[in-house]
């Protein structure tokens, strides 16, 4: 019997204007999929949180600054844990992302206070969370980080290997890892030669002084690299609709002007905290995890990431020494506009087969244990 064909359907459906013919039927099939059961993420509460609760007794952190966490709640036996960047939040990270990400298990999001940034607190949170997933599920959670998240992340991983303890995760995602400051601006430069590095640098000066005009030129700077990628409406038309695209927008850029002077000058200071990888870790606090780790990087990070940045060079040229079962990829592009940093929205079909083929080795590998 030949095989069935879709196409007759598509642009049965085309001609009536119920999807465009250029739209790919992935597209097709995720807008309908989110007219059926749209994405509402709710607060998520964990049954158990000794490390957050511990560490707000204390009085070295405060219970305001602790990250929202959300999830989505789905049938599937592997939860995802996302760690957004600077900014957007979680949510918007991974919009286009999330049905596939779904279809593993529950979503659970991190997205950062506006107001603030505690590097200890969102420390122990993830590890309430890690906890409380791998005991409730039965199967350790994923983390899948994206920059300034990806170093959150391998910190967190440091600071529990530190304690003599492993991680309880069943993977690891790294998107454009962000893993210190000396990624964005090379130690003793006079001038940042990067974007993001122009954003943040005037929050490194020693006097602690952040002026007005320092967080509406990061918020301005932000906003440009978000309507860079928003430019090529051909592009866009492929992967989203238009209401997609201006919810999304309105989303985005309502939380970079949220960020008040606090929030964004403590999440700079939370990531000055996060040490140069190459001479942190020391050879008993290795490897960090033996998970599954797949790192991905774009084609041209030169927006973000300075051209010697320590972290790249270490998990570029020797990851296994942190994650002896990781891959290193770079993400290209060859028939469109470069890939750019972390872009997982604008570049989303170059950077989806790679992280599906590593949920689907996952899944091979616990059909293979269960066995």
């Amino acid at each position: 019997m030949p095989a069935l064909s879709l196409a007759p359907t598509l642009s049965l459906l085309a001609a009536f204007g119920r999807v465009p013919a250029s739209r790919p039927l992935h597209t097709w099939l995720r807008t309908t999929g989110y007219k059926l059961r749209p994405p509402r993420p709710v607060p998520y509460s964990g049954r158990a949180t000794p490390a957050t609760d511990a560490l707000i007794r204390s009085g070295r952190s405060k219970a305001g600054h602790r990250a929202i966490l959300l999830h989505e709640i789905r049938p599937g036996d592997r939860p995802t844990i996302v760690l957004g960047g600077f900014v957007p939040d979680a949510t918007e990270q991974v919009f286009l992302l999330r049905g596939e990400l779904l279809r593993q298990g529950s979503v659970h999001y991190f997205n950062y206070p506006l107001h603030g940034f505690d590097l200890d607190l969102l420390c122990a949170q993830l590890e309430d969370l890690v906890n409380d997933l791998a005991h409730r599920a039965g199967t350790p959670p994923v983390i899948l980080a994206v920059s300034f998240g990806a170093g959150l992340a391998i910190e967190w991983l440091r600071r529990t290997r530190a304690l003599g303890r492993i991680a309880p995760i069943g993977g690891l995602v790294l998107i454009s890892p962000v893993t210190c400051v000396e990624d964005l601006i090379a130690p003793g430069s006079a001038k940042a030669t990067t974007l993001l590095g122009r954003a943040i640098q005037p929050y490194l000066k020693n006097d602690n002084e952040y002026r007005p005009e320092h967080i509406e030129k990061s918020r301005g700077i932000f906003i440009r690299m978000f309507e860079a990628g928003a430019k090529n409406r051909a592009a866009l038309s492929a992967l989203m609709t238009r209401n997609e695209l201006v919810r999304l927008r309105s989303t985005v850029i309502n939380t970079i002007q949220a960020i008040d002077q606090t929030g964004a000058a403590e999440r700079i200071q939370a990531l000055c905290r996060l040490p140069v990888p190459t001479s942190a870790l020391s050879s008993d606090q290795l490897p960090l995890t033996n998970a599954p780790t797949l790192i991905l990087y774009a084609e041209k990070e030169s927006a973000v990431l300075q051209e010697a940045a320590p972290g790249r060079f270490l998990l570029s040229n020797a990851h296994q020494l942190l994650f002896p079962d990781s891959r290193h990829l770079v993400i290209s592009n060859p028939k469109g506009d470069p890939v750019q940093h972390a872009s997982l929205i604008f570049h989303y079909f170059n950077f989806r087969g790679p992280i599906l083929a590593f949920f689907g080795q996952l899944k091979s590998r616990n059909l293979l244990q269960i066995a």
